[in-house]
């Protein structure tokens, strides 16, 4: 990469940092006085993710090992030496080898002078050496317990991947190019950015924008499928979707989504609505949309939303279709309180749930994955207690906690993009929807991270009593399908394996690529990944996957014929939404979707208006 250019064009650059450095002071006094000051700043907990003491465990166990940490720095050293060797080959112009490679999928390194500017080249390699080395250095360690030993493996990554030299403008050849090339002002820009995201986030966690937010309006561009609202309450509304064709199969059936997130994960755009094309398919749908909580319902239960969600839905379906069995599908924690309410309904006798489909779902959280990181005594208590000050979790805690499960993907990368390179966020429909997020009302939130996460008393028969009813999810009996996704850093695939084997009925085991979010909203048109079946759960999750059959594409068509068969004969659709009990209040997607949670009331108004 060569730098050089004329002392007139020197000039002209440095004049372009002054300008910027004067301009930058007034732009971060100017936001500082908006904020009115850093004396408002809450009071810090000394460590609120409870990492200091797993580490000072580690290092303790490391320094009494000193011959494993002998051996541990001549590896490095070795690795070191390996790397001068090859890169002085390199400058000499002879060919030489990689030392280390980036892993596979690791898109930080993707420009060309990563591998073309020798320069370039070693920085990169010793920044993998170096990584390599203090991630098996921590994983060696012996004697700490399991919780210990993922927390100082998960955030010794989040150590390594923020020191990445991507991340900085002088070890990035990308940034330091478009620096050079446009006088210093992308980095004006992307200061502007920044305080924009500061502002942006009204004083809580910095929210990195991903995307355009004015790129999409929800009921406009995105949520655009035909329906009503036929029923509200304080925690959701339900919605009925109009019929796409002239015969539906006669039982309907009811999306219980997250309320994590927005339902409209599940009815993007139209070419990748999920519930558009089970419209299609001949389905009666209803959906549930959750409410954005605040703090008037800061006591609302997970009985709560048993009750005031897919048991009043199954209701007002019963009353509006006339079908006496509904099929149910539930996505991730959606797909929780569905097998809560099938196994409820059974224990009662009233088994109107016909199957259950759980897309993502975890039932079994004996192995949460790298969430359970954020699941210990210390870190509940102090959760509640910020919970019991405002009566929800804000919706940015959450987002934050899942992008820091893929931080180089969905932190870093954009740090890069929007703060160092200047540039806007592209628009992208699922990132719209990642960054619209929802809050947690704080009795039902600890409740579920306490008996689920925690204690994982749902996998025990009356582990949990639901409105008075011990719940045993072996009681199901009616057919269950199980999609999961094998990159899924969410809820992963062998613990929704383990999960979908606690159920006694017929039960369908069926794994997609990609994540938790690409492996579901796949619509069959785009033709992309695959997915492998081998009928129900049994045995080891890798022995299921190894026998298992991969079909390429999308797994909607393989579930639109199992749950056609569960779905009964064709029947005229309904002419219209509701009936003379339920009457339609407003068209899909309804007002609590619209609900912000990183808006104010008076910025809410002017994007609605």
């Amino acid at each position: 990469m060569n730098t050089s250019s004329p002392p007139e064009e020197n000039d002209e650059f440095g004049q372009h940092l002054a300008k910027i450095a004067e301009k930058s002071q007034k732009l971060i006094v100017d936001f500082l006085s908006r904020r009115g000051g850093s004396d408002q700043s809450p009071d810090l907990q000394p460590d609120p993710l409870n990492i200091g003491g797993p580490f000072l465990e580690m290092t303790t166990r490391l320094m009494s090992d000193p011959a494993k940490l002998a051996n541990a720095q001549m590896a490095l050293w070795k690795g070191y030496l390996d790397l001068w060797t090859s890169t002085a080959q390199r400058m000499m112009g002879e060919p030489a080898p990689s030392v280390v490679e980036p892993e596979k999928g690791d898109k930080r390194f993707t420009h060309p002078d990563w591998e073309e500017n020798a320069v370039f080249d070693f920085l990169k390699q010793s920044y993998l050496l170096s990584s390599k080395w203090m991630l098996e250095t921590v994983r060696q360690v012996d004697g700490l317990d399991e919780q210990a030993a993922r927390k100082v493996d998960f955030y010794t990554r989040q150590f390594i991947d923020a020191l990445s030299p991507t991340n900085f403008v002088m070890s990035n050849p990308e940034v330091l190019r478009a620096t050079l090339e446009s006088h210093g002002e992308n980095l004006l820009k992307g200061l502007e950015n920044l305080l924009t995201d500061l502002e942006r986030s009204k004083g809580q966690q910095l929210r990195i924008t991903m995307t355009d937010p004015n790129a999409f309006k929800v009921g406009q561009d995105l949520a655009v499928t035909p329906g009503k609202v036929i029923y509200r309450n304080d925690l959701m509304e339900l919605i009925q979707y109009a019929p796409a064709t002239e015969e539906v199969y006669q039982k309907p059936l009811l999306i219980v989504p997250p309320w994590i997130n927005k339902f409209y994960i599940l009815d993007l755009r139209p070419k990748n609505s999920f519930i558009k094309w089970a419209t299609e398919q001949g389905f009666t749908v209803f959906a549930i949309s959750w409410v954005n909580p605040d703090s008037s319902l800061g006591q609302k239960t997970f009985e709560d939303y048993l009750s005031e969600g897919p048991l009043a839905a199954l209701e007002v379906i019963q009353s509006i279709t006339g079908s006496e069995s509904i099929n149910g599908v539930g996505y991730c924690l959606g797909g929780t309180l569905l097998a809560i309410a099938m196994a409820y309904l059974e224990s009662k006798g009233s088994p109107i749930i016909e199957s259950g489909t759980f897309l993502t779902t975890m039932i079994d959280f004996q192995e949460a994955g790298e969430l359970g990181v954020f699941i210990d005594e210390a870190q509940l208590t102090a959760l509640e207690q910020q919970m019991s000050e405002q009566g929800y979790l804000d919706g940015a805690s959450m987002a934050n906690t899942f992008n820091l499960l893929r931080a180089n993907d969905l932190i870093w990368s954009f740090v890069i993009n929007n703060y160092l390179l200047g540039k806007e966020p592209f628009p992208f429909d699922l990132l719209y929807w990642n960054s619209d997020s929802t809050r947690m009302p704080g009795a039902m939130h600890s409740f579920y991270l306490r008996n689920m996460y925690q204690k994982n008393l749902l996998t025990r028969p009356g582990g949990i009593s639901m409105l008075g009813t011990p719940i045993d999810l072996s009681g199901i009996t009616c057919p269950a399908f199980f999609l999961s996704t094998r990159e899924d850093h969410i809820a992963p695939w062998k613990s929704t394996f383990s999960g979908a084997k606690i159920l006694s009925g017929e039960t369908q085991f069926v794994l997609a690529a990609s994540g938790h979010i690409a492996g579901v909203v796949n619509p069959p048109e785009k033709g992309k990944y695959c997915f492998w079946t081998n009928g129900k759960p049994a045995g080891e999750p890798g022995n299921w996957l190894e026998a298992a059959e991969r079909q390429e594409g999308s797994w909607w068509p393989y579930w639109g014929r199992w749950i056609a068969e569960k779905s009964g004969p064709k029947v005229s659709a309904l002419q219209g939404p509701g009936n003379p009990q339920y009457t339609p209040i407003a068209d899909a997607p309804g007002e609590y979707v619209r609900v912000r949670a990183d808006l104010t009331a008076e910025e809410l108004k002017a994007r609605t208006a």
